[in-house]
């Protein structure tokens, strides 16, 4: 199946590397897995692909809890045993085909047009349904028991799985998938996201939001670093503060906290990490 070459987003910068191993998967018609710390922008990949291309986008938020029938269909037997007891709806009840409801796995077989299945957060699954499911994606058809019927795709969808590499993937399951890990921006790359999200914002606030952002980053012991989105937020949080907007202030005072670090525990050592160290 030709596929039309991604090349990246208006809001999504996309490195060489990423570029070719997106496109690759598309061609060889694999699974794309995409690995790294959160906030690098895995989930975002799928999003930028689905607007580019313009395909439908259709996301499968894994739990840990989930069974890959949920993924596939649903059985409204609940709604079936209640039209049959009170008799007022307008479906045949004998039908249970009128009680089968596509889930996202389905809806992305049964769409009539090529889409983007983006399957988030893999490793909150556990190992049967993960293999289970590549099962399903690699036949490209699924059986729904009830009925006797047999899914097949109408258009093999680009399939983009993310991982927080939280747990290990089994071998069968990486065997079958492309793979990229997306490391966490360096400040010159850092810099390239933050002048499309803000092409307007000027060089002294861009500079010293971005070098305060990794040191504190890199403060020891933190927990949940904040990610690109957090710095995103603390900059849009700047520009409204006429105290801070021409970033000067920002070599001897960090203001809001608290839209960077999101746990108590980190909040409270960045805080006293800049007051014992002086940081500034």
């Amino acid at each position: 199946m030709e596929s039309t070459p991604f090349t990246g987003a208006p809001k999504y910068v996309l490195d060489q590397e990423l570029a070719k191993i997106v496109n690759i998967s598309m061609v060889l018609e694999m699974p794309l897995l995409l690995k790294g710390e959160p906030g690098t922008g895995k989930t975002m990949l799928g999003h930028a692909i689905a607007d580019t291309l313009r395909m439908p986008l259709i996301i499968l938020n894994v739990k840990s809890s989930m069974k890959l029938v949920e993924a596939l269909y649903q059985y409204d037997t609940l709604t079936r045993l209640n039209d049959s007891r009170f008799g007022d709806s307008t479906r045949n009840v004998s039908d249970i085909k009128e009680y089968i409801r596509m889930s996202k796995i389905g809806q992305a077989f049964c769409s009539e047009k090529r889409c983007v299945l983006l399957i988030d957060e893999i490793d909150k699954a556990e190992t049967e349904f993960q293999d289970d499911m590549l099962d399903v994606l690699d036949q490209m058809q699924f059986d729904i028991i009830e009925t006797d019927e047999t899914i097949c795709a109408k258009n093999r969808p680009v399939i983009i799985i993310t991982s927080n590499a939280k747990k290990d993937l089994s071998d069968p399951f990486l065997g079958r998938c492309n793979f990229h890990h997306i490391a966490f921006p360096d400040p010159k790359m850092m810099r390239n996201i933050i002048n499309v999200h803000f092409p307007q914002l000027g060089n002294k606030l861009a500079d010293n939001a971005i070098k305060m952002f990794y040191d504190l980053r890199n403060i020891e012991g933190i927990e949940k670093k904040p990610a690109t989105r957090e710095l995103i937020n603390w900059i849009r949080a700047l520009q409204s503060d006429p105290d801070f907007q021409n970033g000067d202030k920002l070599k001897k005072q960090i203001p809001y906290l608290g839209i960077l670090f999101k746990k108590s525990s980190d909040y409270q050592r960045a805080s006293n990490t800049l007051i014992k160290k002086r940081f500034f």
